[in-house]
């Protein structure tokens, strides 16, 4: 259903008409001293559960006991004790709001909401939302759910089947020009790490040959302990072959409206979500165009043109992305979840 949001001090409507989906891997995630773009799609919103904004408490003051409930179990330099359920639209979808002069604070090169709501609404002048556009950070606005209504503009939108999504196969390439890593593949990789360090059990596991090593396999090596191999890695969703029953763990596609995981068959293996368009560029996409060699070569021989892309280096998954997705789990659960370790 699409949905306006509206001041809730004098119910002026502060966005265009927005479709909720399913929040970004890439929410919290930071990346070199670059403007990024926005992080929702235009016409698009989502809901983030962790508490943002001020207050802000460093760890000196927060204890052990009581990060840990909030599925914090490695030390941060302060948390966040602000409102949850913070709604993220992009820039260009807010309407009638104005900046507050005071509360424009950032690193760089814009604002990154550090001082919290910098935005109000033009009509009655109260704070309602922060808007953040720093260097390393998604351009976003974090709307306040305390200052804002949610009062429904439509009819119930219609959500996309998997068989849909698997003929569109709207995916994301891992290589961007002129060689470096997706950001959206380091952040859903990242999310994914940390689901699957939880099902490895603090097991070695083993990754077939390709971009799914390469983008997993390292990152795997260097967390779980050195061991015998007792689980395989493995694609699973629609339209893909039902894998072995002894593969272990499946990366399935996480459905991009709903946030919801496609389901493997019961008893199969264990299920890891995976970003939808990074799923499909694993499981359907080779870019690889081969091409009788000429020259000297033997018949039958084929070699890429143009040449694939190759990253300039692996894959280094985003700590920030790999820390939220599995709160409660101890490292007492296992050793290697991303939420004790540095990424």
């Amino acid at each position: 259903m699409a949905d306006v949001f509206a001041c809730a001090g004098c119910g002026a409507a502060l966005t265009a008409s927005l479709t909720r989906v399913a929040l970004p891997a890439r929410t919290h995630q930071r990346y070199g001293h670059d403007l990024l773009p926005a992080l929702m799609e235009q016409g698009t919103y989502a809901v983030d559960p962790e508490p943002s904004g001020p207050p802000w408490r460093p760890w000196s003051g927060i204890g052990a006991d009581e990060a840990a409930a909030r599925g914090v179990f490695a030390p941060v330099p302060a948390l966040s004790f602000g409102p949850p359920g913070a709604l993220l639209v992009a820039p260009g979808d807010t309407r009638d709001t104005v900046l507050i002069p005071e509360r424009c604070d950032g690193y760089c090169l814009g604002l990154d909401g550090r001082a919290g709501p910098n935005l109000a609404c033009a009509h009655c002048g109260r704070a309602v939302a922060t808007r953040i556009d720093d260097c390393t950070l998604w351009q976003v606005v974090r709307l306040d759910p305390t200052a804002v209504d949610r009062n429904p503009s439509g009819g119930p939108d219609p959500t996309a089947d998997w068989a849909e999504l698997t003929r569109d196969r709207e995916s994301a390439p891992p290589i961007e020009p002129p060689g470096r890593w997706s950001l959206q593949w380091v952040a859903a990789v990242a999310v994914a790490l940390a689901h699957l360090l939880a099902a490895s059990g603090g097991n070695r596991v083993s990754v077939p040959a390709g971009l799914l090593a390469t983008a997993f396999g390292r990152a795997l090596d260097g967390l779980l302990p050195a061991g015998p191999t007792t689980k395989t890695l493995a694609l699973a969703g629609p339209g893909v072959p039902t894998p072995a029953p002894a593969t272990g763990i499946v990366l399935v596609p996480q459905h991009p409206q709903t946030g919801e995981a496609w389901q493997p068959p019961s008893g199969t293996a264990e299920a890891v979500p995976l970003a939808a368009d990074v799923w499909m560029h694993l499981a359907f996409h080779d870019d690889r165009r081969l091409v009788p060699a000429t020259g000297v070569l033997p018949d039958g021989v084929l070699r890429d043109d143009p040449l694939p892309r190759h990253p300039w280096g692996s894959s280094a998954p985003t700590r920030a992305c790999s820390c939220t997705p599995c709160p409660g789990c101890p490292p007492s659960a296992n050793p290697g979840c991303a939420r004790s370790t540095t990424v």
